[in-house]
């Protein structure tokens, strides 16, 4: 349906940023370091929160997936976009290409759910600190997960696989780095009209949807934190919401401009720039935000380095 019958399926020529190639070693060493970093901090996170008794709550829980989503989704995208930026190879196979296409567009909407799911666990935390064990118990916390989870591979098998049918008529080069759907929707020799209505219907399904919910829940929150007399007791519900606030803002700019908008309303350069902070920046600085304003998350990787280096810090 891509090309001629009885043909094989080429792959791809994802051009990037060649056409600024004074900027490619830069860009390399600047996503390798950022890439580096991500791995270290998110897996962090993951192995001190599953290793330390106190961090065996609903938070960190979500906190977990939140850090093994932004290890898939940025492995799924980087190290071919470090390979195309290193060399003048720019290709990706018909294969790796769809990989990338199914496992980012699953990840990243799972996430945009799961983060809705943790302004509910902050949301109940502030709220209804007395009820807190009894309604976020172990059976609700894997439930919400694992909604998150199958409504994010849904999406991606229903949206992806609608933009695989659509016939390419030879069309190769891909002005972008990374396989997306509004990119392969705007190879299509056809009329795309559907795809893009589809398109931007699950965006506000995925989007929308779960900001209005987090936007829903930080107004009770708030309301609740003006009721608190202590400014300690204030300061306290503040930092216990502030860091996945900030991820919330980080994360659903982005996605927001890059989805929300027609393909044809933006520029080619601003889509790969917006498209290259959420791949490489935004997974980064997630684990980066919860261990500089968490004091659990910082006690836990302090006890952690100490029981590695078997050194005492003060």
């Amino acid at each position: 349906m891509w090309w001629s019958n009885g043909s094989a399926l080429p792959g791809f020529i994802l051009m990037g940023f060649s056409d600024r190639p004074q900027l490619e070693l830069v860009l390399f060493g600047v996503i390798l370091l950022l890439y580096l970093l991500t791995l270290l901090g998110n897996a962090s996170i993951i192995l001190v929160s599953l290793s330390d008794a106190k961090l065996h709550t609903p938070m960190y829980f979500f906190l977990c997936h939140l850090s093994f989503l932004d290890l898939g989704f940025t492995s799924s995208v980087i190290p071919q976009l470090l390979v195309n930026l290193r060399g003048a190879d720019k290709s990706i196979s018909y294969g790796g290409c769809v990989v990338q296409l199914y496992v980012s567009l699953a990840l990243g909407s799972t996430e945009c759910v799961l983060l809705a799911v943790m302004s509910y666990d902050r949301y109940v935390a502030v709220c209804r600190p007395l009820h807190y064990a009894s309604v976020m118990h172990p059976q609700l916390c894997h439930a919400l997960a694992s909604l998150a989870w199958l409504s994010g591979v849904a999406t991606a098998l229903v949206q992806c696989t609608l933009t695989l049918q659509l016939p390419l008529c030879g069309h190769r080069l891909v002005d972008h780095f990374v396989c997306e759907v509004p990119v392969l929707i705007g190879l299509a020799c056809v009329d795309t009209t559907f795809n893009e209505a589809e398109l931007f219907a699950a965006s506000v399904l995925f989007l929308l949807v779960p900001v209005s919910f987090i936007l829903g829940s930080y107004s009770l929150i708030a309301r609740a934190v003006l009721g608190i007399t202590s400014a300690a007791g204030r300061r306290k519900a503040v930092g216990t919401c502030s860091s996945h606030l900030l991820v919330v803002v980080i994360f659903y700019g982005t996605i927001v401009f890059m989805y929300l908008q027609p393909a044809r309303s933006r520029s080619k350069d601003q889509a790969k720039f917006v498209s290259l902070f959420y791949t490489a920046v935004t997974p980064m600085l997630n684990p980066l935000i919860y261990t500089l304003r968490n004091r659990e998350v910082k006690a836990a990787l302090r006890k952690a380095l100490e029981s590695i280096l078997g050194v005492k810090f003060s």
